[in-house]
Parts: structure tokens; C-alpha cells; sequence
């Protein structure tokens, strides 16, 4: 009897004993981390990667610009063989966002179809469109790629080929593409006088400088350079006008409200930021050199 009773006693403690033990083991209610598949961190898919851009082709990244495309920002009328300021661009941004050349695909867009607000057949365009609100209102614009100053691009039979001065301009026939800020410079900067003429393109502009109906032309600088130099041979940069307050931006243009337009503008400011978009300009666009301001 009395070893029937130490065996209980014994067996007892030993359940007691364990019992204890079980009560401390469940004083967490989460197991042991090892355990747990659902805690760990599966990292968040990067937003602007290939994978994630909804763009208007999977897997490609569609480009548009105007036809004829001009240099300095083409060469040789084909956007697609990376050559030209904007050419060399635009496979920078692509390149950013995970698309290699190959990926890359251009489509032809009219510089009027694209400010308009329209459906975009492109996932962005590039053919120095400058940035302004109107504009924003209807399609969406990247940050700049490029900062713009204007030139005056006079024929040198002309008698305000030796103008010095916006005064020097006055009375001048001026001729610039509709719907640009160029046309805007000779109505609200140079306001030489005579209504400016308008043309569809710039290309038309340049035929009219040629043919003598106009004494000059206003476009963007480096394409005035590229005016002087390959098209219109009996013709000079007088100056460029002055640029004040924040100055004036080409941006990457995309459809109002496109799921891209953060990605491409984050693509553009690390482009600016690691010296590419200096680059590219240093070696495809003429240097501001023999192009005074006119004061």
C-alpha cells in the first residue's frame, strides 16, 4: 500500500510538473517566427518596371514623332537609329525604364495631333513640344528635357540682317508654325509690326523664307542653327531673344491622365540628374555660340 501511494504521489507531481511547464509555453499567442510563411516581407513589384507599365503594346514602349523628323534632333529623317538630340533621348528614357533599343517602336504623329486632345495612338511623344499650361490642359507632359531659348533666323538680302536689337526687328515680317511658342515670341517679345505668318510646319516656314514672302523665321535655337546650316543657305541667326524667369521646356508629351506620366518623369529628372541629357545635348545640338541676345 504504502509503495502503491508513492507511485501516485510520484506520478502526480510529475503531471503537476508538466502542466506547469505548458502554461509558460503558451504565454504568446504567435508560434515561433520560423513558423511563420505569412510574416514574411515579399518585396513590393516596382511600379515603373516593364512588367508593371501598362503601355499601349505589352512589352514595348511606342514613340512618336512628327515627319519629317529634322535634325539636330534626328538624323537622316529616321527617328528609330538612335542618332539626334531627341532620337538619343528618347531611347535614354526608354532604357530607364527597363526598355532595351529593341523594344523601343516609333509611330508617325503630327505635332497638332499630338497636342490636341485626342486619344494618343503613343505611350509618349518627343518633337520639341514646349510645355505650357494651356496645353497641359488637355495631354499630360513630362518634366523638361530641354531648356529653350528662341532665334531669330533672317535672310541675309534682308535689311534687318543687321539687326542688333528686338527694335532692330521692327516692321519685319516674321514667319513661325501655328500653335507654337515661336509664333507666340513674334506677337508678344519681338512685335515687330506686321501680322506674323503662319504655316502648318516649320518645314513650310522655311520654304517661305526661302522663296522670299517672309524677311525671317522664329524657331527654337538649335533648330536655326540647323536652318542656316543645311536649308536655307543664304540666311543667318541674328540673335536669340532673351529668356527670362523660369525658362522655356520641351517636355515628353503623353495622354491626359496616362498611367505613364510619373514613370517617364521620373525617367527624364534621373536623366537630368546623372548628366545624360548634358551629354546628349553637348554632342547632338549646336553650341549657343555667334547667337547674341537681342536686347
Amino acid at each position: 500500500m504504502p509503495y502503491r501511494l508513492t507511485v501516485a504521489a510520484l506520478a502526480g507531481a510529475a503531471l503537476l510538473a508538466m502542466s506547469g511547464c505548458a502554461a509558460k509555453s503558451t504565454g504568446s499567442s504567435s508560434p515561433p517566427p520560423s513558423s511563420d510563411v505569412s510574416s514574411k516581407t515579399v518585396p513590393a513589384a516596382n511600379p515603373c518596371s516593364p512588367a508593371q507599365l501598362r503601355t499601349k503594346s505589352s512589352g514595348t514602349l511606342t514613340v512618336a514623332t512628327d515627319s519629317p523628323a529634322f535634325g539636330p534632333w534626328f538624323v537622316a529623317d529616321k527617328p528609330s537609329n538612335g542618332k539626334g538630340f531627341e532620337s538619343a533621348v528618347a531611347f535614354a528614357v526608354g532604357k530607364q525604364l527597363g526598355f532595351p533599343a529593341g523594344k523601343v517602336q516609333w509611330v508617325v504623329a503630327s505635332f497638332n495631333s499630338v497636342i490636341a486632345a485626342t486619344p494618343k495612338k503613343f505611350d509618349f511623344d518627343i518633337n520639341e513640344v514646349s510645355v505650357t499650361a494651356a496645353r497641359a490642359k488637355v495631354v499630360d507632359f513630362s518634366s523638361g528635357y530641354y531648356d529653350v531659348a528662341q532665334s531669330v533666323v533672317i535672310r541675309n538680302s534682308s535689311k534687318y540682317a543687321k539687326a542688333t536689337t528686338i527694335a532692330g526687328l521692327k516692321g519685319a515680317k516674321l514667319a513661325a508654325q501655328k500653335g507654337t511658342t515661336s509664333l507666340d515670341a513674334i506677337t508678344n517679345v519681338i512685335k515687330p509690326g506686321p501680322a506674323p505668318a503662319e504655316f502648318p510646319s516649320n518645314d513650310l516656314a522655311v520654304q517661305a523664307l526661302k522663296n522670299g514672302q517672309v524677311d525671317g523665321l522664329v524657331v527654337d535655337l538649335p533648330t536655326g542653327f540647323f536652318v542656316i546650316g543645311a536649308q536655307v543657305q543664304d540666311a543667318s541667326i541674328v540673335g536669340q531673344l532673351p529668356v527670362t524667369g523660369s525658362p522655356e521646356q520641351f517636355g515628353l508629351v503623353l495622354e491626359k491622365g496616362s498611367a505613364l506620366t510619373g514613370c517617364v518623369t521620373q525617367a527624364v529628372d534621373a536623366l537630368r540628374k546623372d548628366g545624360t541629357l548634358k551629354k546628349l545635348q553637348d554632342k547632338w545640338l549646336t553650341v549657343a555660340g555667334g547667337a547674341p541676345v537681342l536686347k
